[in-house]
């Protein structure tokens, strides 16, 4: 690396925002894997998007490869980088810039924090919904650039169908404005959404409009216990034809990972852990009476009907609280299995049963010994599973397994937490020869000479 294009950095940025070597801080080498590697030889730290479009000009001019980063919370090693390439933290781009109670937007920059988001439009009467058990770490721009989903998927979408306008830079430094404040806006190509979901493969995301909700008045949360996997999908279609619109969250959990997140010594159990699914069922409505004791006639109906076998239904906010921190205690768990294979696929709810049974025989035969935790929030066909592993090479052994089965399913390899570089060489499975060279010529007419998160996703070929 030629370290002479740290002065120019420097010039652009200021010296204490050029971090290289021994000032390059641990947390910079690695995500939520938790595998650890040599931390990245420099960090730029920029605080405006002409200083990003600055330091991407400086770098295509001096064929330097650039990594960007968010708040560090992937599971797919995308924004991880490597020795060779320089890392663009944009943890000082966090400021909150407007927010339009009238047309229910607002707009922010790519390194804000999702909760300080949530909590700036909930000071304001509205909400932003989308969201994540990394809330208070993931920044919108890494949000936008894998297309996360989250708890609310169900009821308000993909984080795409959140965003109004979006603004990016290219690898040459050019800056690409849409930040438009429209919902309906079909003038020409919608280029925000070339951006979303890329990965930072075709440029780097620096600010954007989100939409915003009314504050619900209403939030039920109840936890319910299902003896099979039919009794679910009877119980997703019910609830979800019966609440009018209201469904917001149907978080399933597996025996397995009830019982390793129950047994943590801060969680309380709120049902026995004798049966075989549970799931986390949140509404957000209007009308706080009304609401309340619909979705109590709702699960008193379910069971009546045999659908569920138990339930409890939080009657306060820290009991709903308490009852999302047992779904949201993954990441404690994942801290006490390393190493581990995580898994973020998606499949027809249709097919979740049989895969599930085929992978727990898979598993039994081939790592009797490991923990394995089944979750997910099935009700957008996203299931999520979590495999330790008895050391880090069998990790890929696992990976191998696991989706060589899932393409007997015709599942997804990634729902919502993107590709990486730990899933680059599944893409197959998943996606068409003709939609890889698409993609491949994209990225080749944006970034020709491959220095935005090269290599993630797919190699890049000059």
């Amino acid at each position: 690396m030629d370290s002479s294009i740290f002065s120019s950095l420097a010039n652009i940025v200021g010296e204490n925002n050029v971090l290289i070597g021994e000032h390059v801080e641990s947390r910079f080498s690695t995500d939520w894997t938790r595998q650890n590697t040599p931390a990245p030889y420099a960090v730029i730290r920029p605080r405006t998007t002409d200083e990003v479009s600055s330091i991407l000009s400086c770098c295509t001019a001096n064929n330097q490869r650039i990594v960007t980063l968010g708040g560090l919370t992937g599971m797919v090693r995308g924004a991880v980088a490597s020795k060779n390439e320089i890392a663009l933290s944009l943890e000082r781009m966090v400021d909150i810039e407007q927010l339009d109670e009238t047309n229910r937007s607002i707009q922010v920059r790519a390194g804000a924090i999702l909760q300080s988001i949530q909590d700036h439009a909930e000071n304001h009467g509205l909400h932003f919904p989308l969201d994540l058990g990394g809330r208070g770490s993931c920044t919108i721009g890494g949000i936008l650039s894998t297309n996360a989903g989250g708890n609310r998927v169900i009821k308000y979408g993909m984080a795409r169908d959140l965003v109004l306008g979006l603004e990016a830079v290219l690898a040459n430094g050019e800056i690409i404005t849409s930040m438009n404040n429209l919902i309906k806006n079909n003038a020409g190509y919608d280029l925000k959404h070339l951006f979303i979901g890329a990965e930072g493969t075709l440029g780097v995301i620096t600010r954007c409009v989100l939409k915003l909700k009314p504050v619900a008045r209403s939030e039920n949360v109840a936890l319910v216990a299902l003896r099979d996997f039919q009794s679910l999908t009877q119980m997703l279609h019910y609830c979800d034809e019966h609440t009018g619109g209201q469904l917001s969250a149907f978080e399933v959990m597996w025996n397995n990972f009830y019982r390793a997140v129950t047994g943590l010594p801060h969680i309380t159990q709120p049902l026995p852990a004798n049966f075989p699914l549970y799931v986390l069922i949140e509404t957000l409505g209007g009308d706080a009476h009304h609401d309340k004791k619909r979705f109590e006639i709702i699960l008193e109906e379910c069971l009546n009907k045999g659908i569920i076998e138990n339930a409890v239904i939080a009657q306060s906010s820290k009991e709903r609280k308490a009852l999302w921190g047992v779904r949201d205690a993954i990441g404690e768990l994942l801290s006490q299995l390393r190493p581990f294979a995580p898994f973020d696929i998606s499949l027809k709810i249709s097919h979740i049963e049989s895969f599930v049974n085929e992978a727990q025989k898979l598993f039994s035969k081939n790592w009797p010994n490991e923990k394995v935790l089944f979750f997910g929030h099935v009700g957008d066909n996203n299931l999520h599973i979590v495999v330790s592993a008895p050391s880090p090479k069998e990790v890929s052994a696992i990976d191998d397994a696991v989706y060589s089965l899932l393409s007997e399913f015709g599942g997804s390899i990634s729902a919502e937490h993107g590709i990486g570089i730990l899933k680059r060489k599944y893409l197959p499975i998943s996606r068409s020869e003709q939609e890889i060279r698409l993609m491949r010529n994209l990225k080749k007419t944006l970034d020709p000479k491959g220095l935005l998160n090269r290599d993630r996703i797919f190699l890049f070929n000059t």
